[in-house]
């Protein structure tokens, strides 16, 4: 994911939060466009159906950014690329914090639906469809592409918003690590299934974002595992993190960015003890938040140290 922010165009920022353009989109759209430009009678029109696919995707990832805002989390940063978009969310480390800014993605592709179906109608009861044929497959072909993306984004396979809603869903039941465990094993039957239908309709496509979500699901695990390690250690029962309200782990699990040697940060009071270097924040290994050491304090809103 970092990878795919660094070699990214920045295109404009709307309410604090910047719009990217990997640079492997306008590759794939030249070879999108002229392999259907036999679908309209003028190329013009394909170039407007991938700008309406660059639309759609975009208010998807607007509506996961807008929505982790609206519930206290950060979000700054979209990136479009040919295999969708990434919005760099970062809720608060509650599931239903986490399901909201999950779910408001694709309930934009669900606001979409009725849209177009009414200018469908619109279209053939004035007779435009016949009068502007290509403005009315233009129309049609959105719609297909709309629900699409919406009915396999749904597939509860992680990390499609689909197995993110799930996780979210388990996490209540389950707790924040056996919720992203459980997605993750399910994320990896998925991937087998993908895998057999790129080789059965002989899909490129279906085969790149098989390993993309191959991928996915690995990092998911091994973060599944270390949040179930971190669950087990030994807590500071003095603070508790502004955000998850989670009290720190005993023992050197923060490194110095100068001598890059490991100490134990609520034990120095964010001073590094072999350079003596002084950190303004300090992050929170739970929900990776960042806050000035006095605001780590307990205050008497704070849970019982776990």
């Amino acid at each position: 994911m970092n990878g795919i922010r660094r070699n990214a165009i920045r295109l404009f920022r709307f309410n604090g939060i910047d719009l990217s353009l990997h640079w492997s989109w306008f590759l794939i759209a030249a070879y999108e466009i002229s392999d259907r430009q036999r679908a309209y009678s003028s190329i013009t029109w394909n170039i407007l159906e991938y700008l309406a696919l660059f639309l759609i995707v975009m208010l998807h990832e607007f509506g996961h950014a807008l929505a982790c805002r609206q519930v206290g989390g950060i979000a700054n940063q979209i990136v479009l690329w040919p295999l969708g978009g990434v919005a760099y969310v970062n809720p608060p480390q509650r599931p239903g914090a986490t399901l909201w800014s999950i779910a408001a993605g694709p309930l934009v592709n669900v606001g979409l639906v009725p849209i177009l179906k009414i200018l469908g109608v619109l279209m053939r009861s004035q007779g435009l469809s016949q009068q502007m044929p290509n403005a009315f497959l233009l129309l049609r072909t959105v719609a297909l592409i709309n629900m699409g993306l919406l009915m396999f984004n749904m597939l509860p396979i992680y990390p499609l918003d689909g197995g993110q809603i799930l996780r979210s869903l388990l996490w209540f039941v389950l707790g924040r690590a056996r919720s992203l465990m459980a997605v993750t094993v399910i994320g990896f039957l998925g991937v087998a299934g993908l895998i057999a239908l790129a080789l059965k309709i002989q899909s490129v496509w279906f085969g790149v974002l098989s390993v993309f979500i191959l991928m996915n699901c690995w990092k998911g695990l091994q973060q599944a595992r270390a949040l179930l390690r971190l669950a087990k250690l030994p807590r500071h029962g003095g603070f508790y993190c502004p955000s998850c309200k989670t009290s720190p782990p005993l023992g050197e699990f923060w490194h110095c960015s100068n001598c890059k040697k490991a100490f134990d940060t609520f034990q120095t009071q964010a001073v590094c003890p072999h350079c003596s270097t002084q950190f303004e924040t300090t992050g929170c290994l739970d929900c990776g938040r960042r806050y000035p050491m006095g605001e780590w304090a307990a205050s008497p809103l704070a849970p019982p140290a776990l």
